[in-house]
């Protein structure tokens, strides 16, 4: 069985002292009870629509984690557009508004998608951010054409696979409170990067979202000091969803399992060849695709950075989040 490595931490014990943690760590009971007054803005037809694949998402689970957080990050972003603010009024400048920036990391399978998705739904319902938009990482990837020729579809997702220079580009132009940011669209289907025609547009948000494997990754940074080098200098806030990697693995071949007998039948799909496998051939694919390529990403670039992040959701098998870690200010 494999696991993941332990963040340093103990509760206190009269016989044994508290380890000292950058994080506040709080169970679901004590998190849900950080709500307070918040009014639950979502009905159940739009949770249902926000659920990934194979995920269990519940009204109780939007209640009890995500309102609270919603809030936080909603008090977060009002603080930090007072200071924007003030600061404008110390320059005399006439600046227009810099969207604040949440990152999104951790594993294949985890259910990053739909913790942006819910967040963003969430948060457009406060009046200080109406507009929240989201944007994933996959859409830096290099195209497949790309890849193909350094020998990289292997590698597909690792931090070599993304054309970093452009997310960086991306971001400096959205932290700079441009308008009309393009940003390249992912297509899970084709299984590549979509033609330039076919973009999103980010328009001075008051929240951009920005969701990935590896947006907490670290590099060298470089030797003059002059260099942005890093995705996660241009966030504001970021949060880690994060979960047992014997879970991963059953949630990333169960995920597989329902993509064989949905999106994978369609003949344009990149993966239509997957579909006539039986059970037990499936299953075996899966298991190779997630050993050989996601959990090696996840445990060499992935997972090293979940302690980077502001907030921490751990979940348990269900995809259900036990715990929430806070880091101290």
């Amino acid at each position: 069985m494999t696991t993941r490595p332990q963040i340093v931490h103990s509760r206190a014990t009269p016989d044994k002292p508290v380890v000292p943690s950058p994080y506040r760590v709080f169970t679901r009971a004590e998190w849900a009870e950080l709500r307070a007054d918040t009014p639950m803005t979502l009905t159940e037809a739009e949770v249902l629509r926000l659920r990934g694949l194979n995920e269990r998402l519940s009204i109780e689970e939007v209640i009890e984690i995500y309102l609270p957080l919603s809030r936080l990050l909603s008090l977060y972003v009002h603080a930090t557009q007072d200071l924007f603010k003030a600061t404008r009024y110390f320059l005399g400048a006439k600046d227009g508004k810099v969207p604040y920036i949440i990152g999104v990391a951790g594993s294949v399978a985890v259910g990053k998608s739909t913790t942006a998705r819910v967040l963003q739904a969430l948060l457009t319902r406060w009046p200080n951010t109406p507009k929240v938009d989201v944007v994933t990482t996959d859409g830096f990837l290099y195209p497949n054409a790309v890849l193909q020729r350094e020998n990289l579809m292997e590698r597909k997702g690792f931090p070599e696979s993304y054309d970093i220079p452009a997310l960086l580009n991306f971001l400096s132009r959205i932290k700079s409170g441009e308008r009309n940011v393009a940003a390249p669209l992912y297509s899970h289907f084709i299984y590549d990067v979509l033609p330039p025609d076919q973009q999103v547009i980010v328009d001075r948000p008051d929240i951009l979202i920005v969701e990935g494997l590896n947006v907490l990754q670290t590099g060298r940074p470089p030797r003059d000091g002059k260099a942005v080098p890093f995705v996660s200098d241009f966030f504001d806030f970021s949060i880690y969803v994060d979960a047992e990697t014997d879970d991963l693995e059953t949630w990333y071949v169960d995920r597989f399992m329902t993509l064989r007998r949905t999106a994978f039948r369609d003949p344009g799909s990149y993966f239509h060849r997957y579909s006539t496998l039986s059970d037990e051939e499936a299953v075996e694919t899966a298991l190779s695709i997630w050993r050989r390529i996601n959990l090696v990403n996840l445990e060499e670039n992935i997972l090293p950075t979940r302690q980077r992040a502001d907030l921490i959701l751990t979940k348990g098998d269900l995809h259900r989040i036990d715990e929430v870690w806070l880091r101290r200010l």
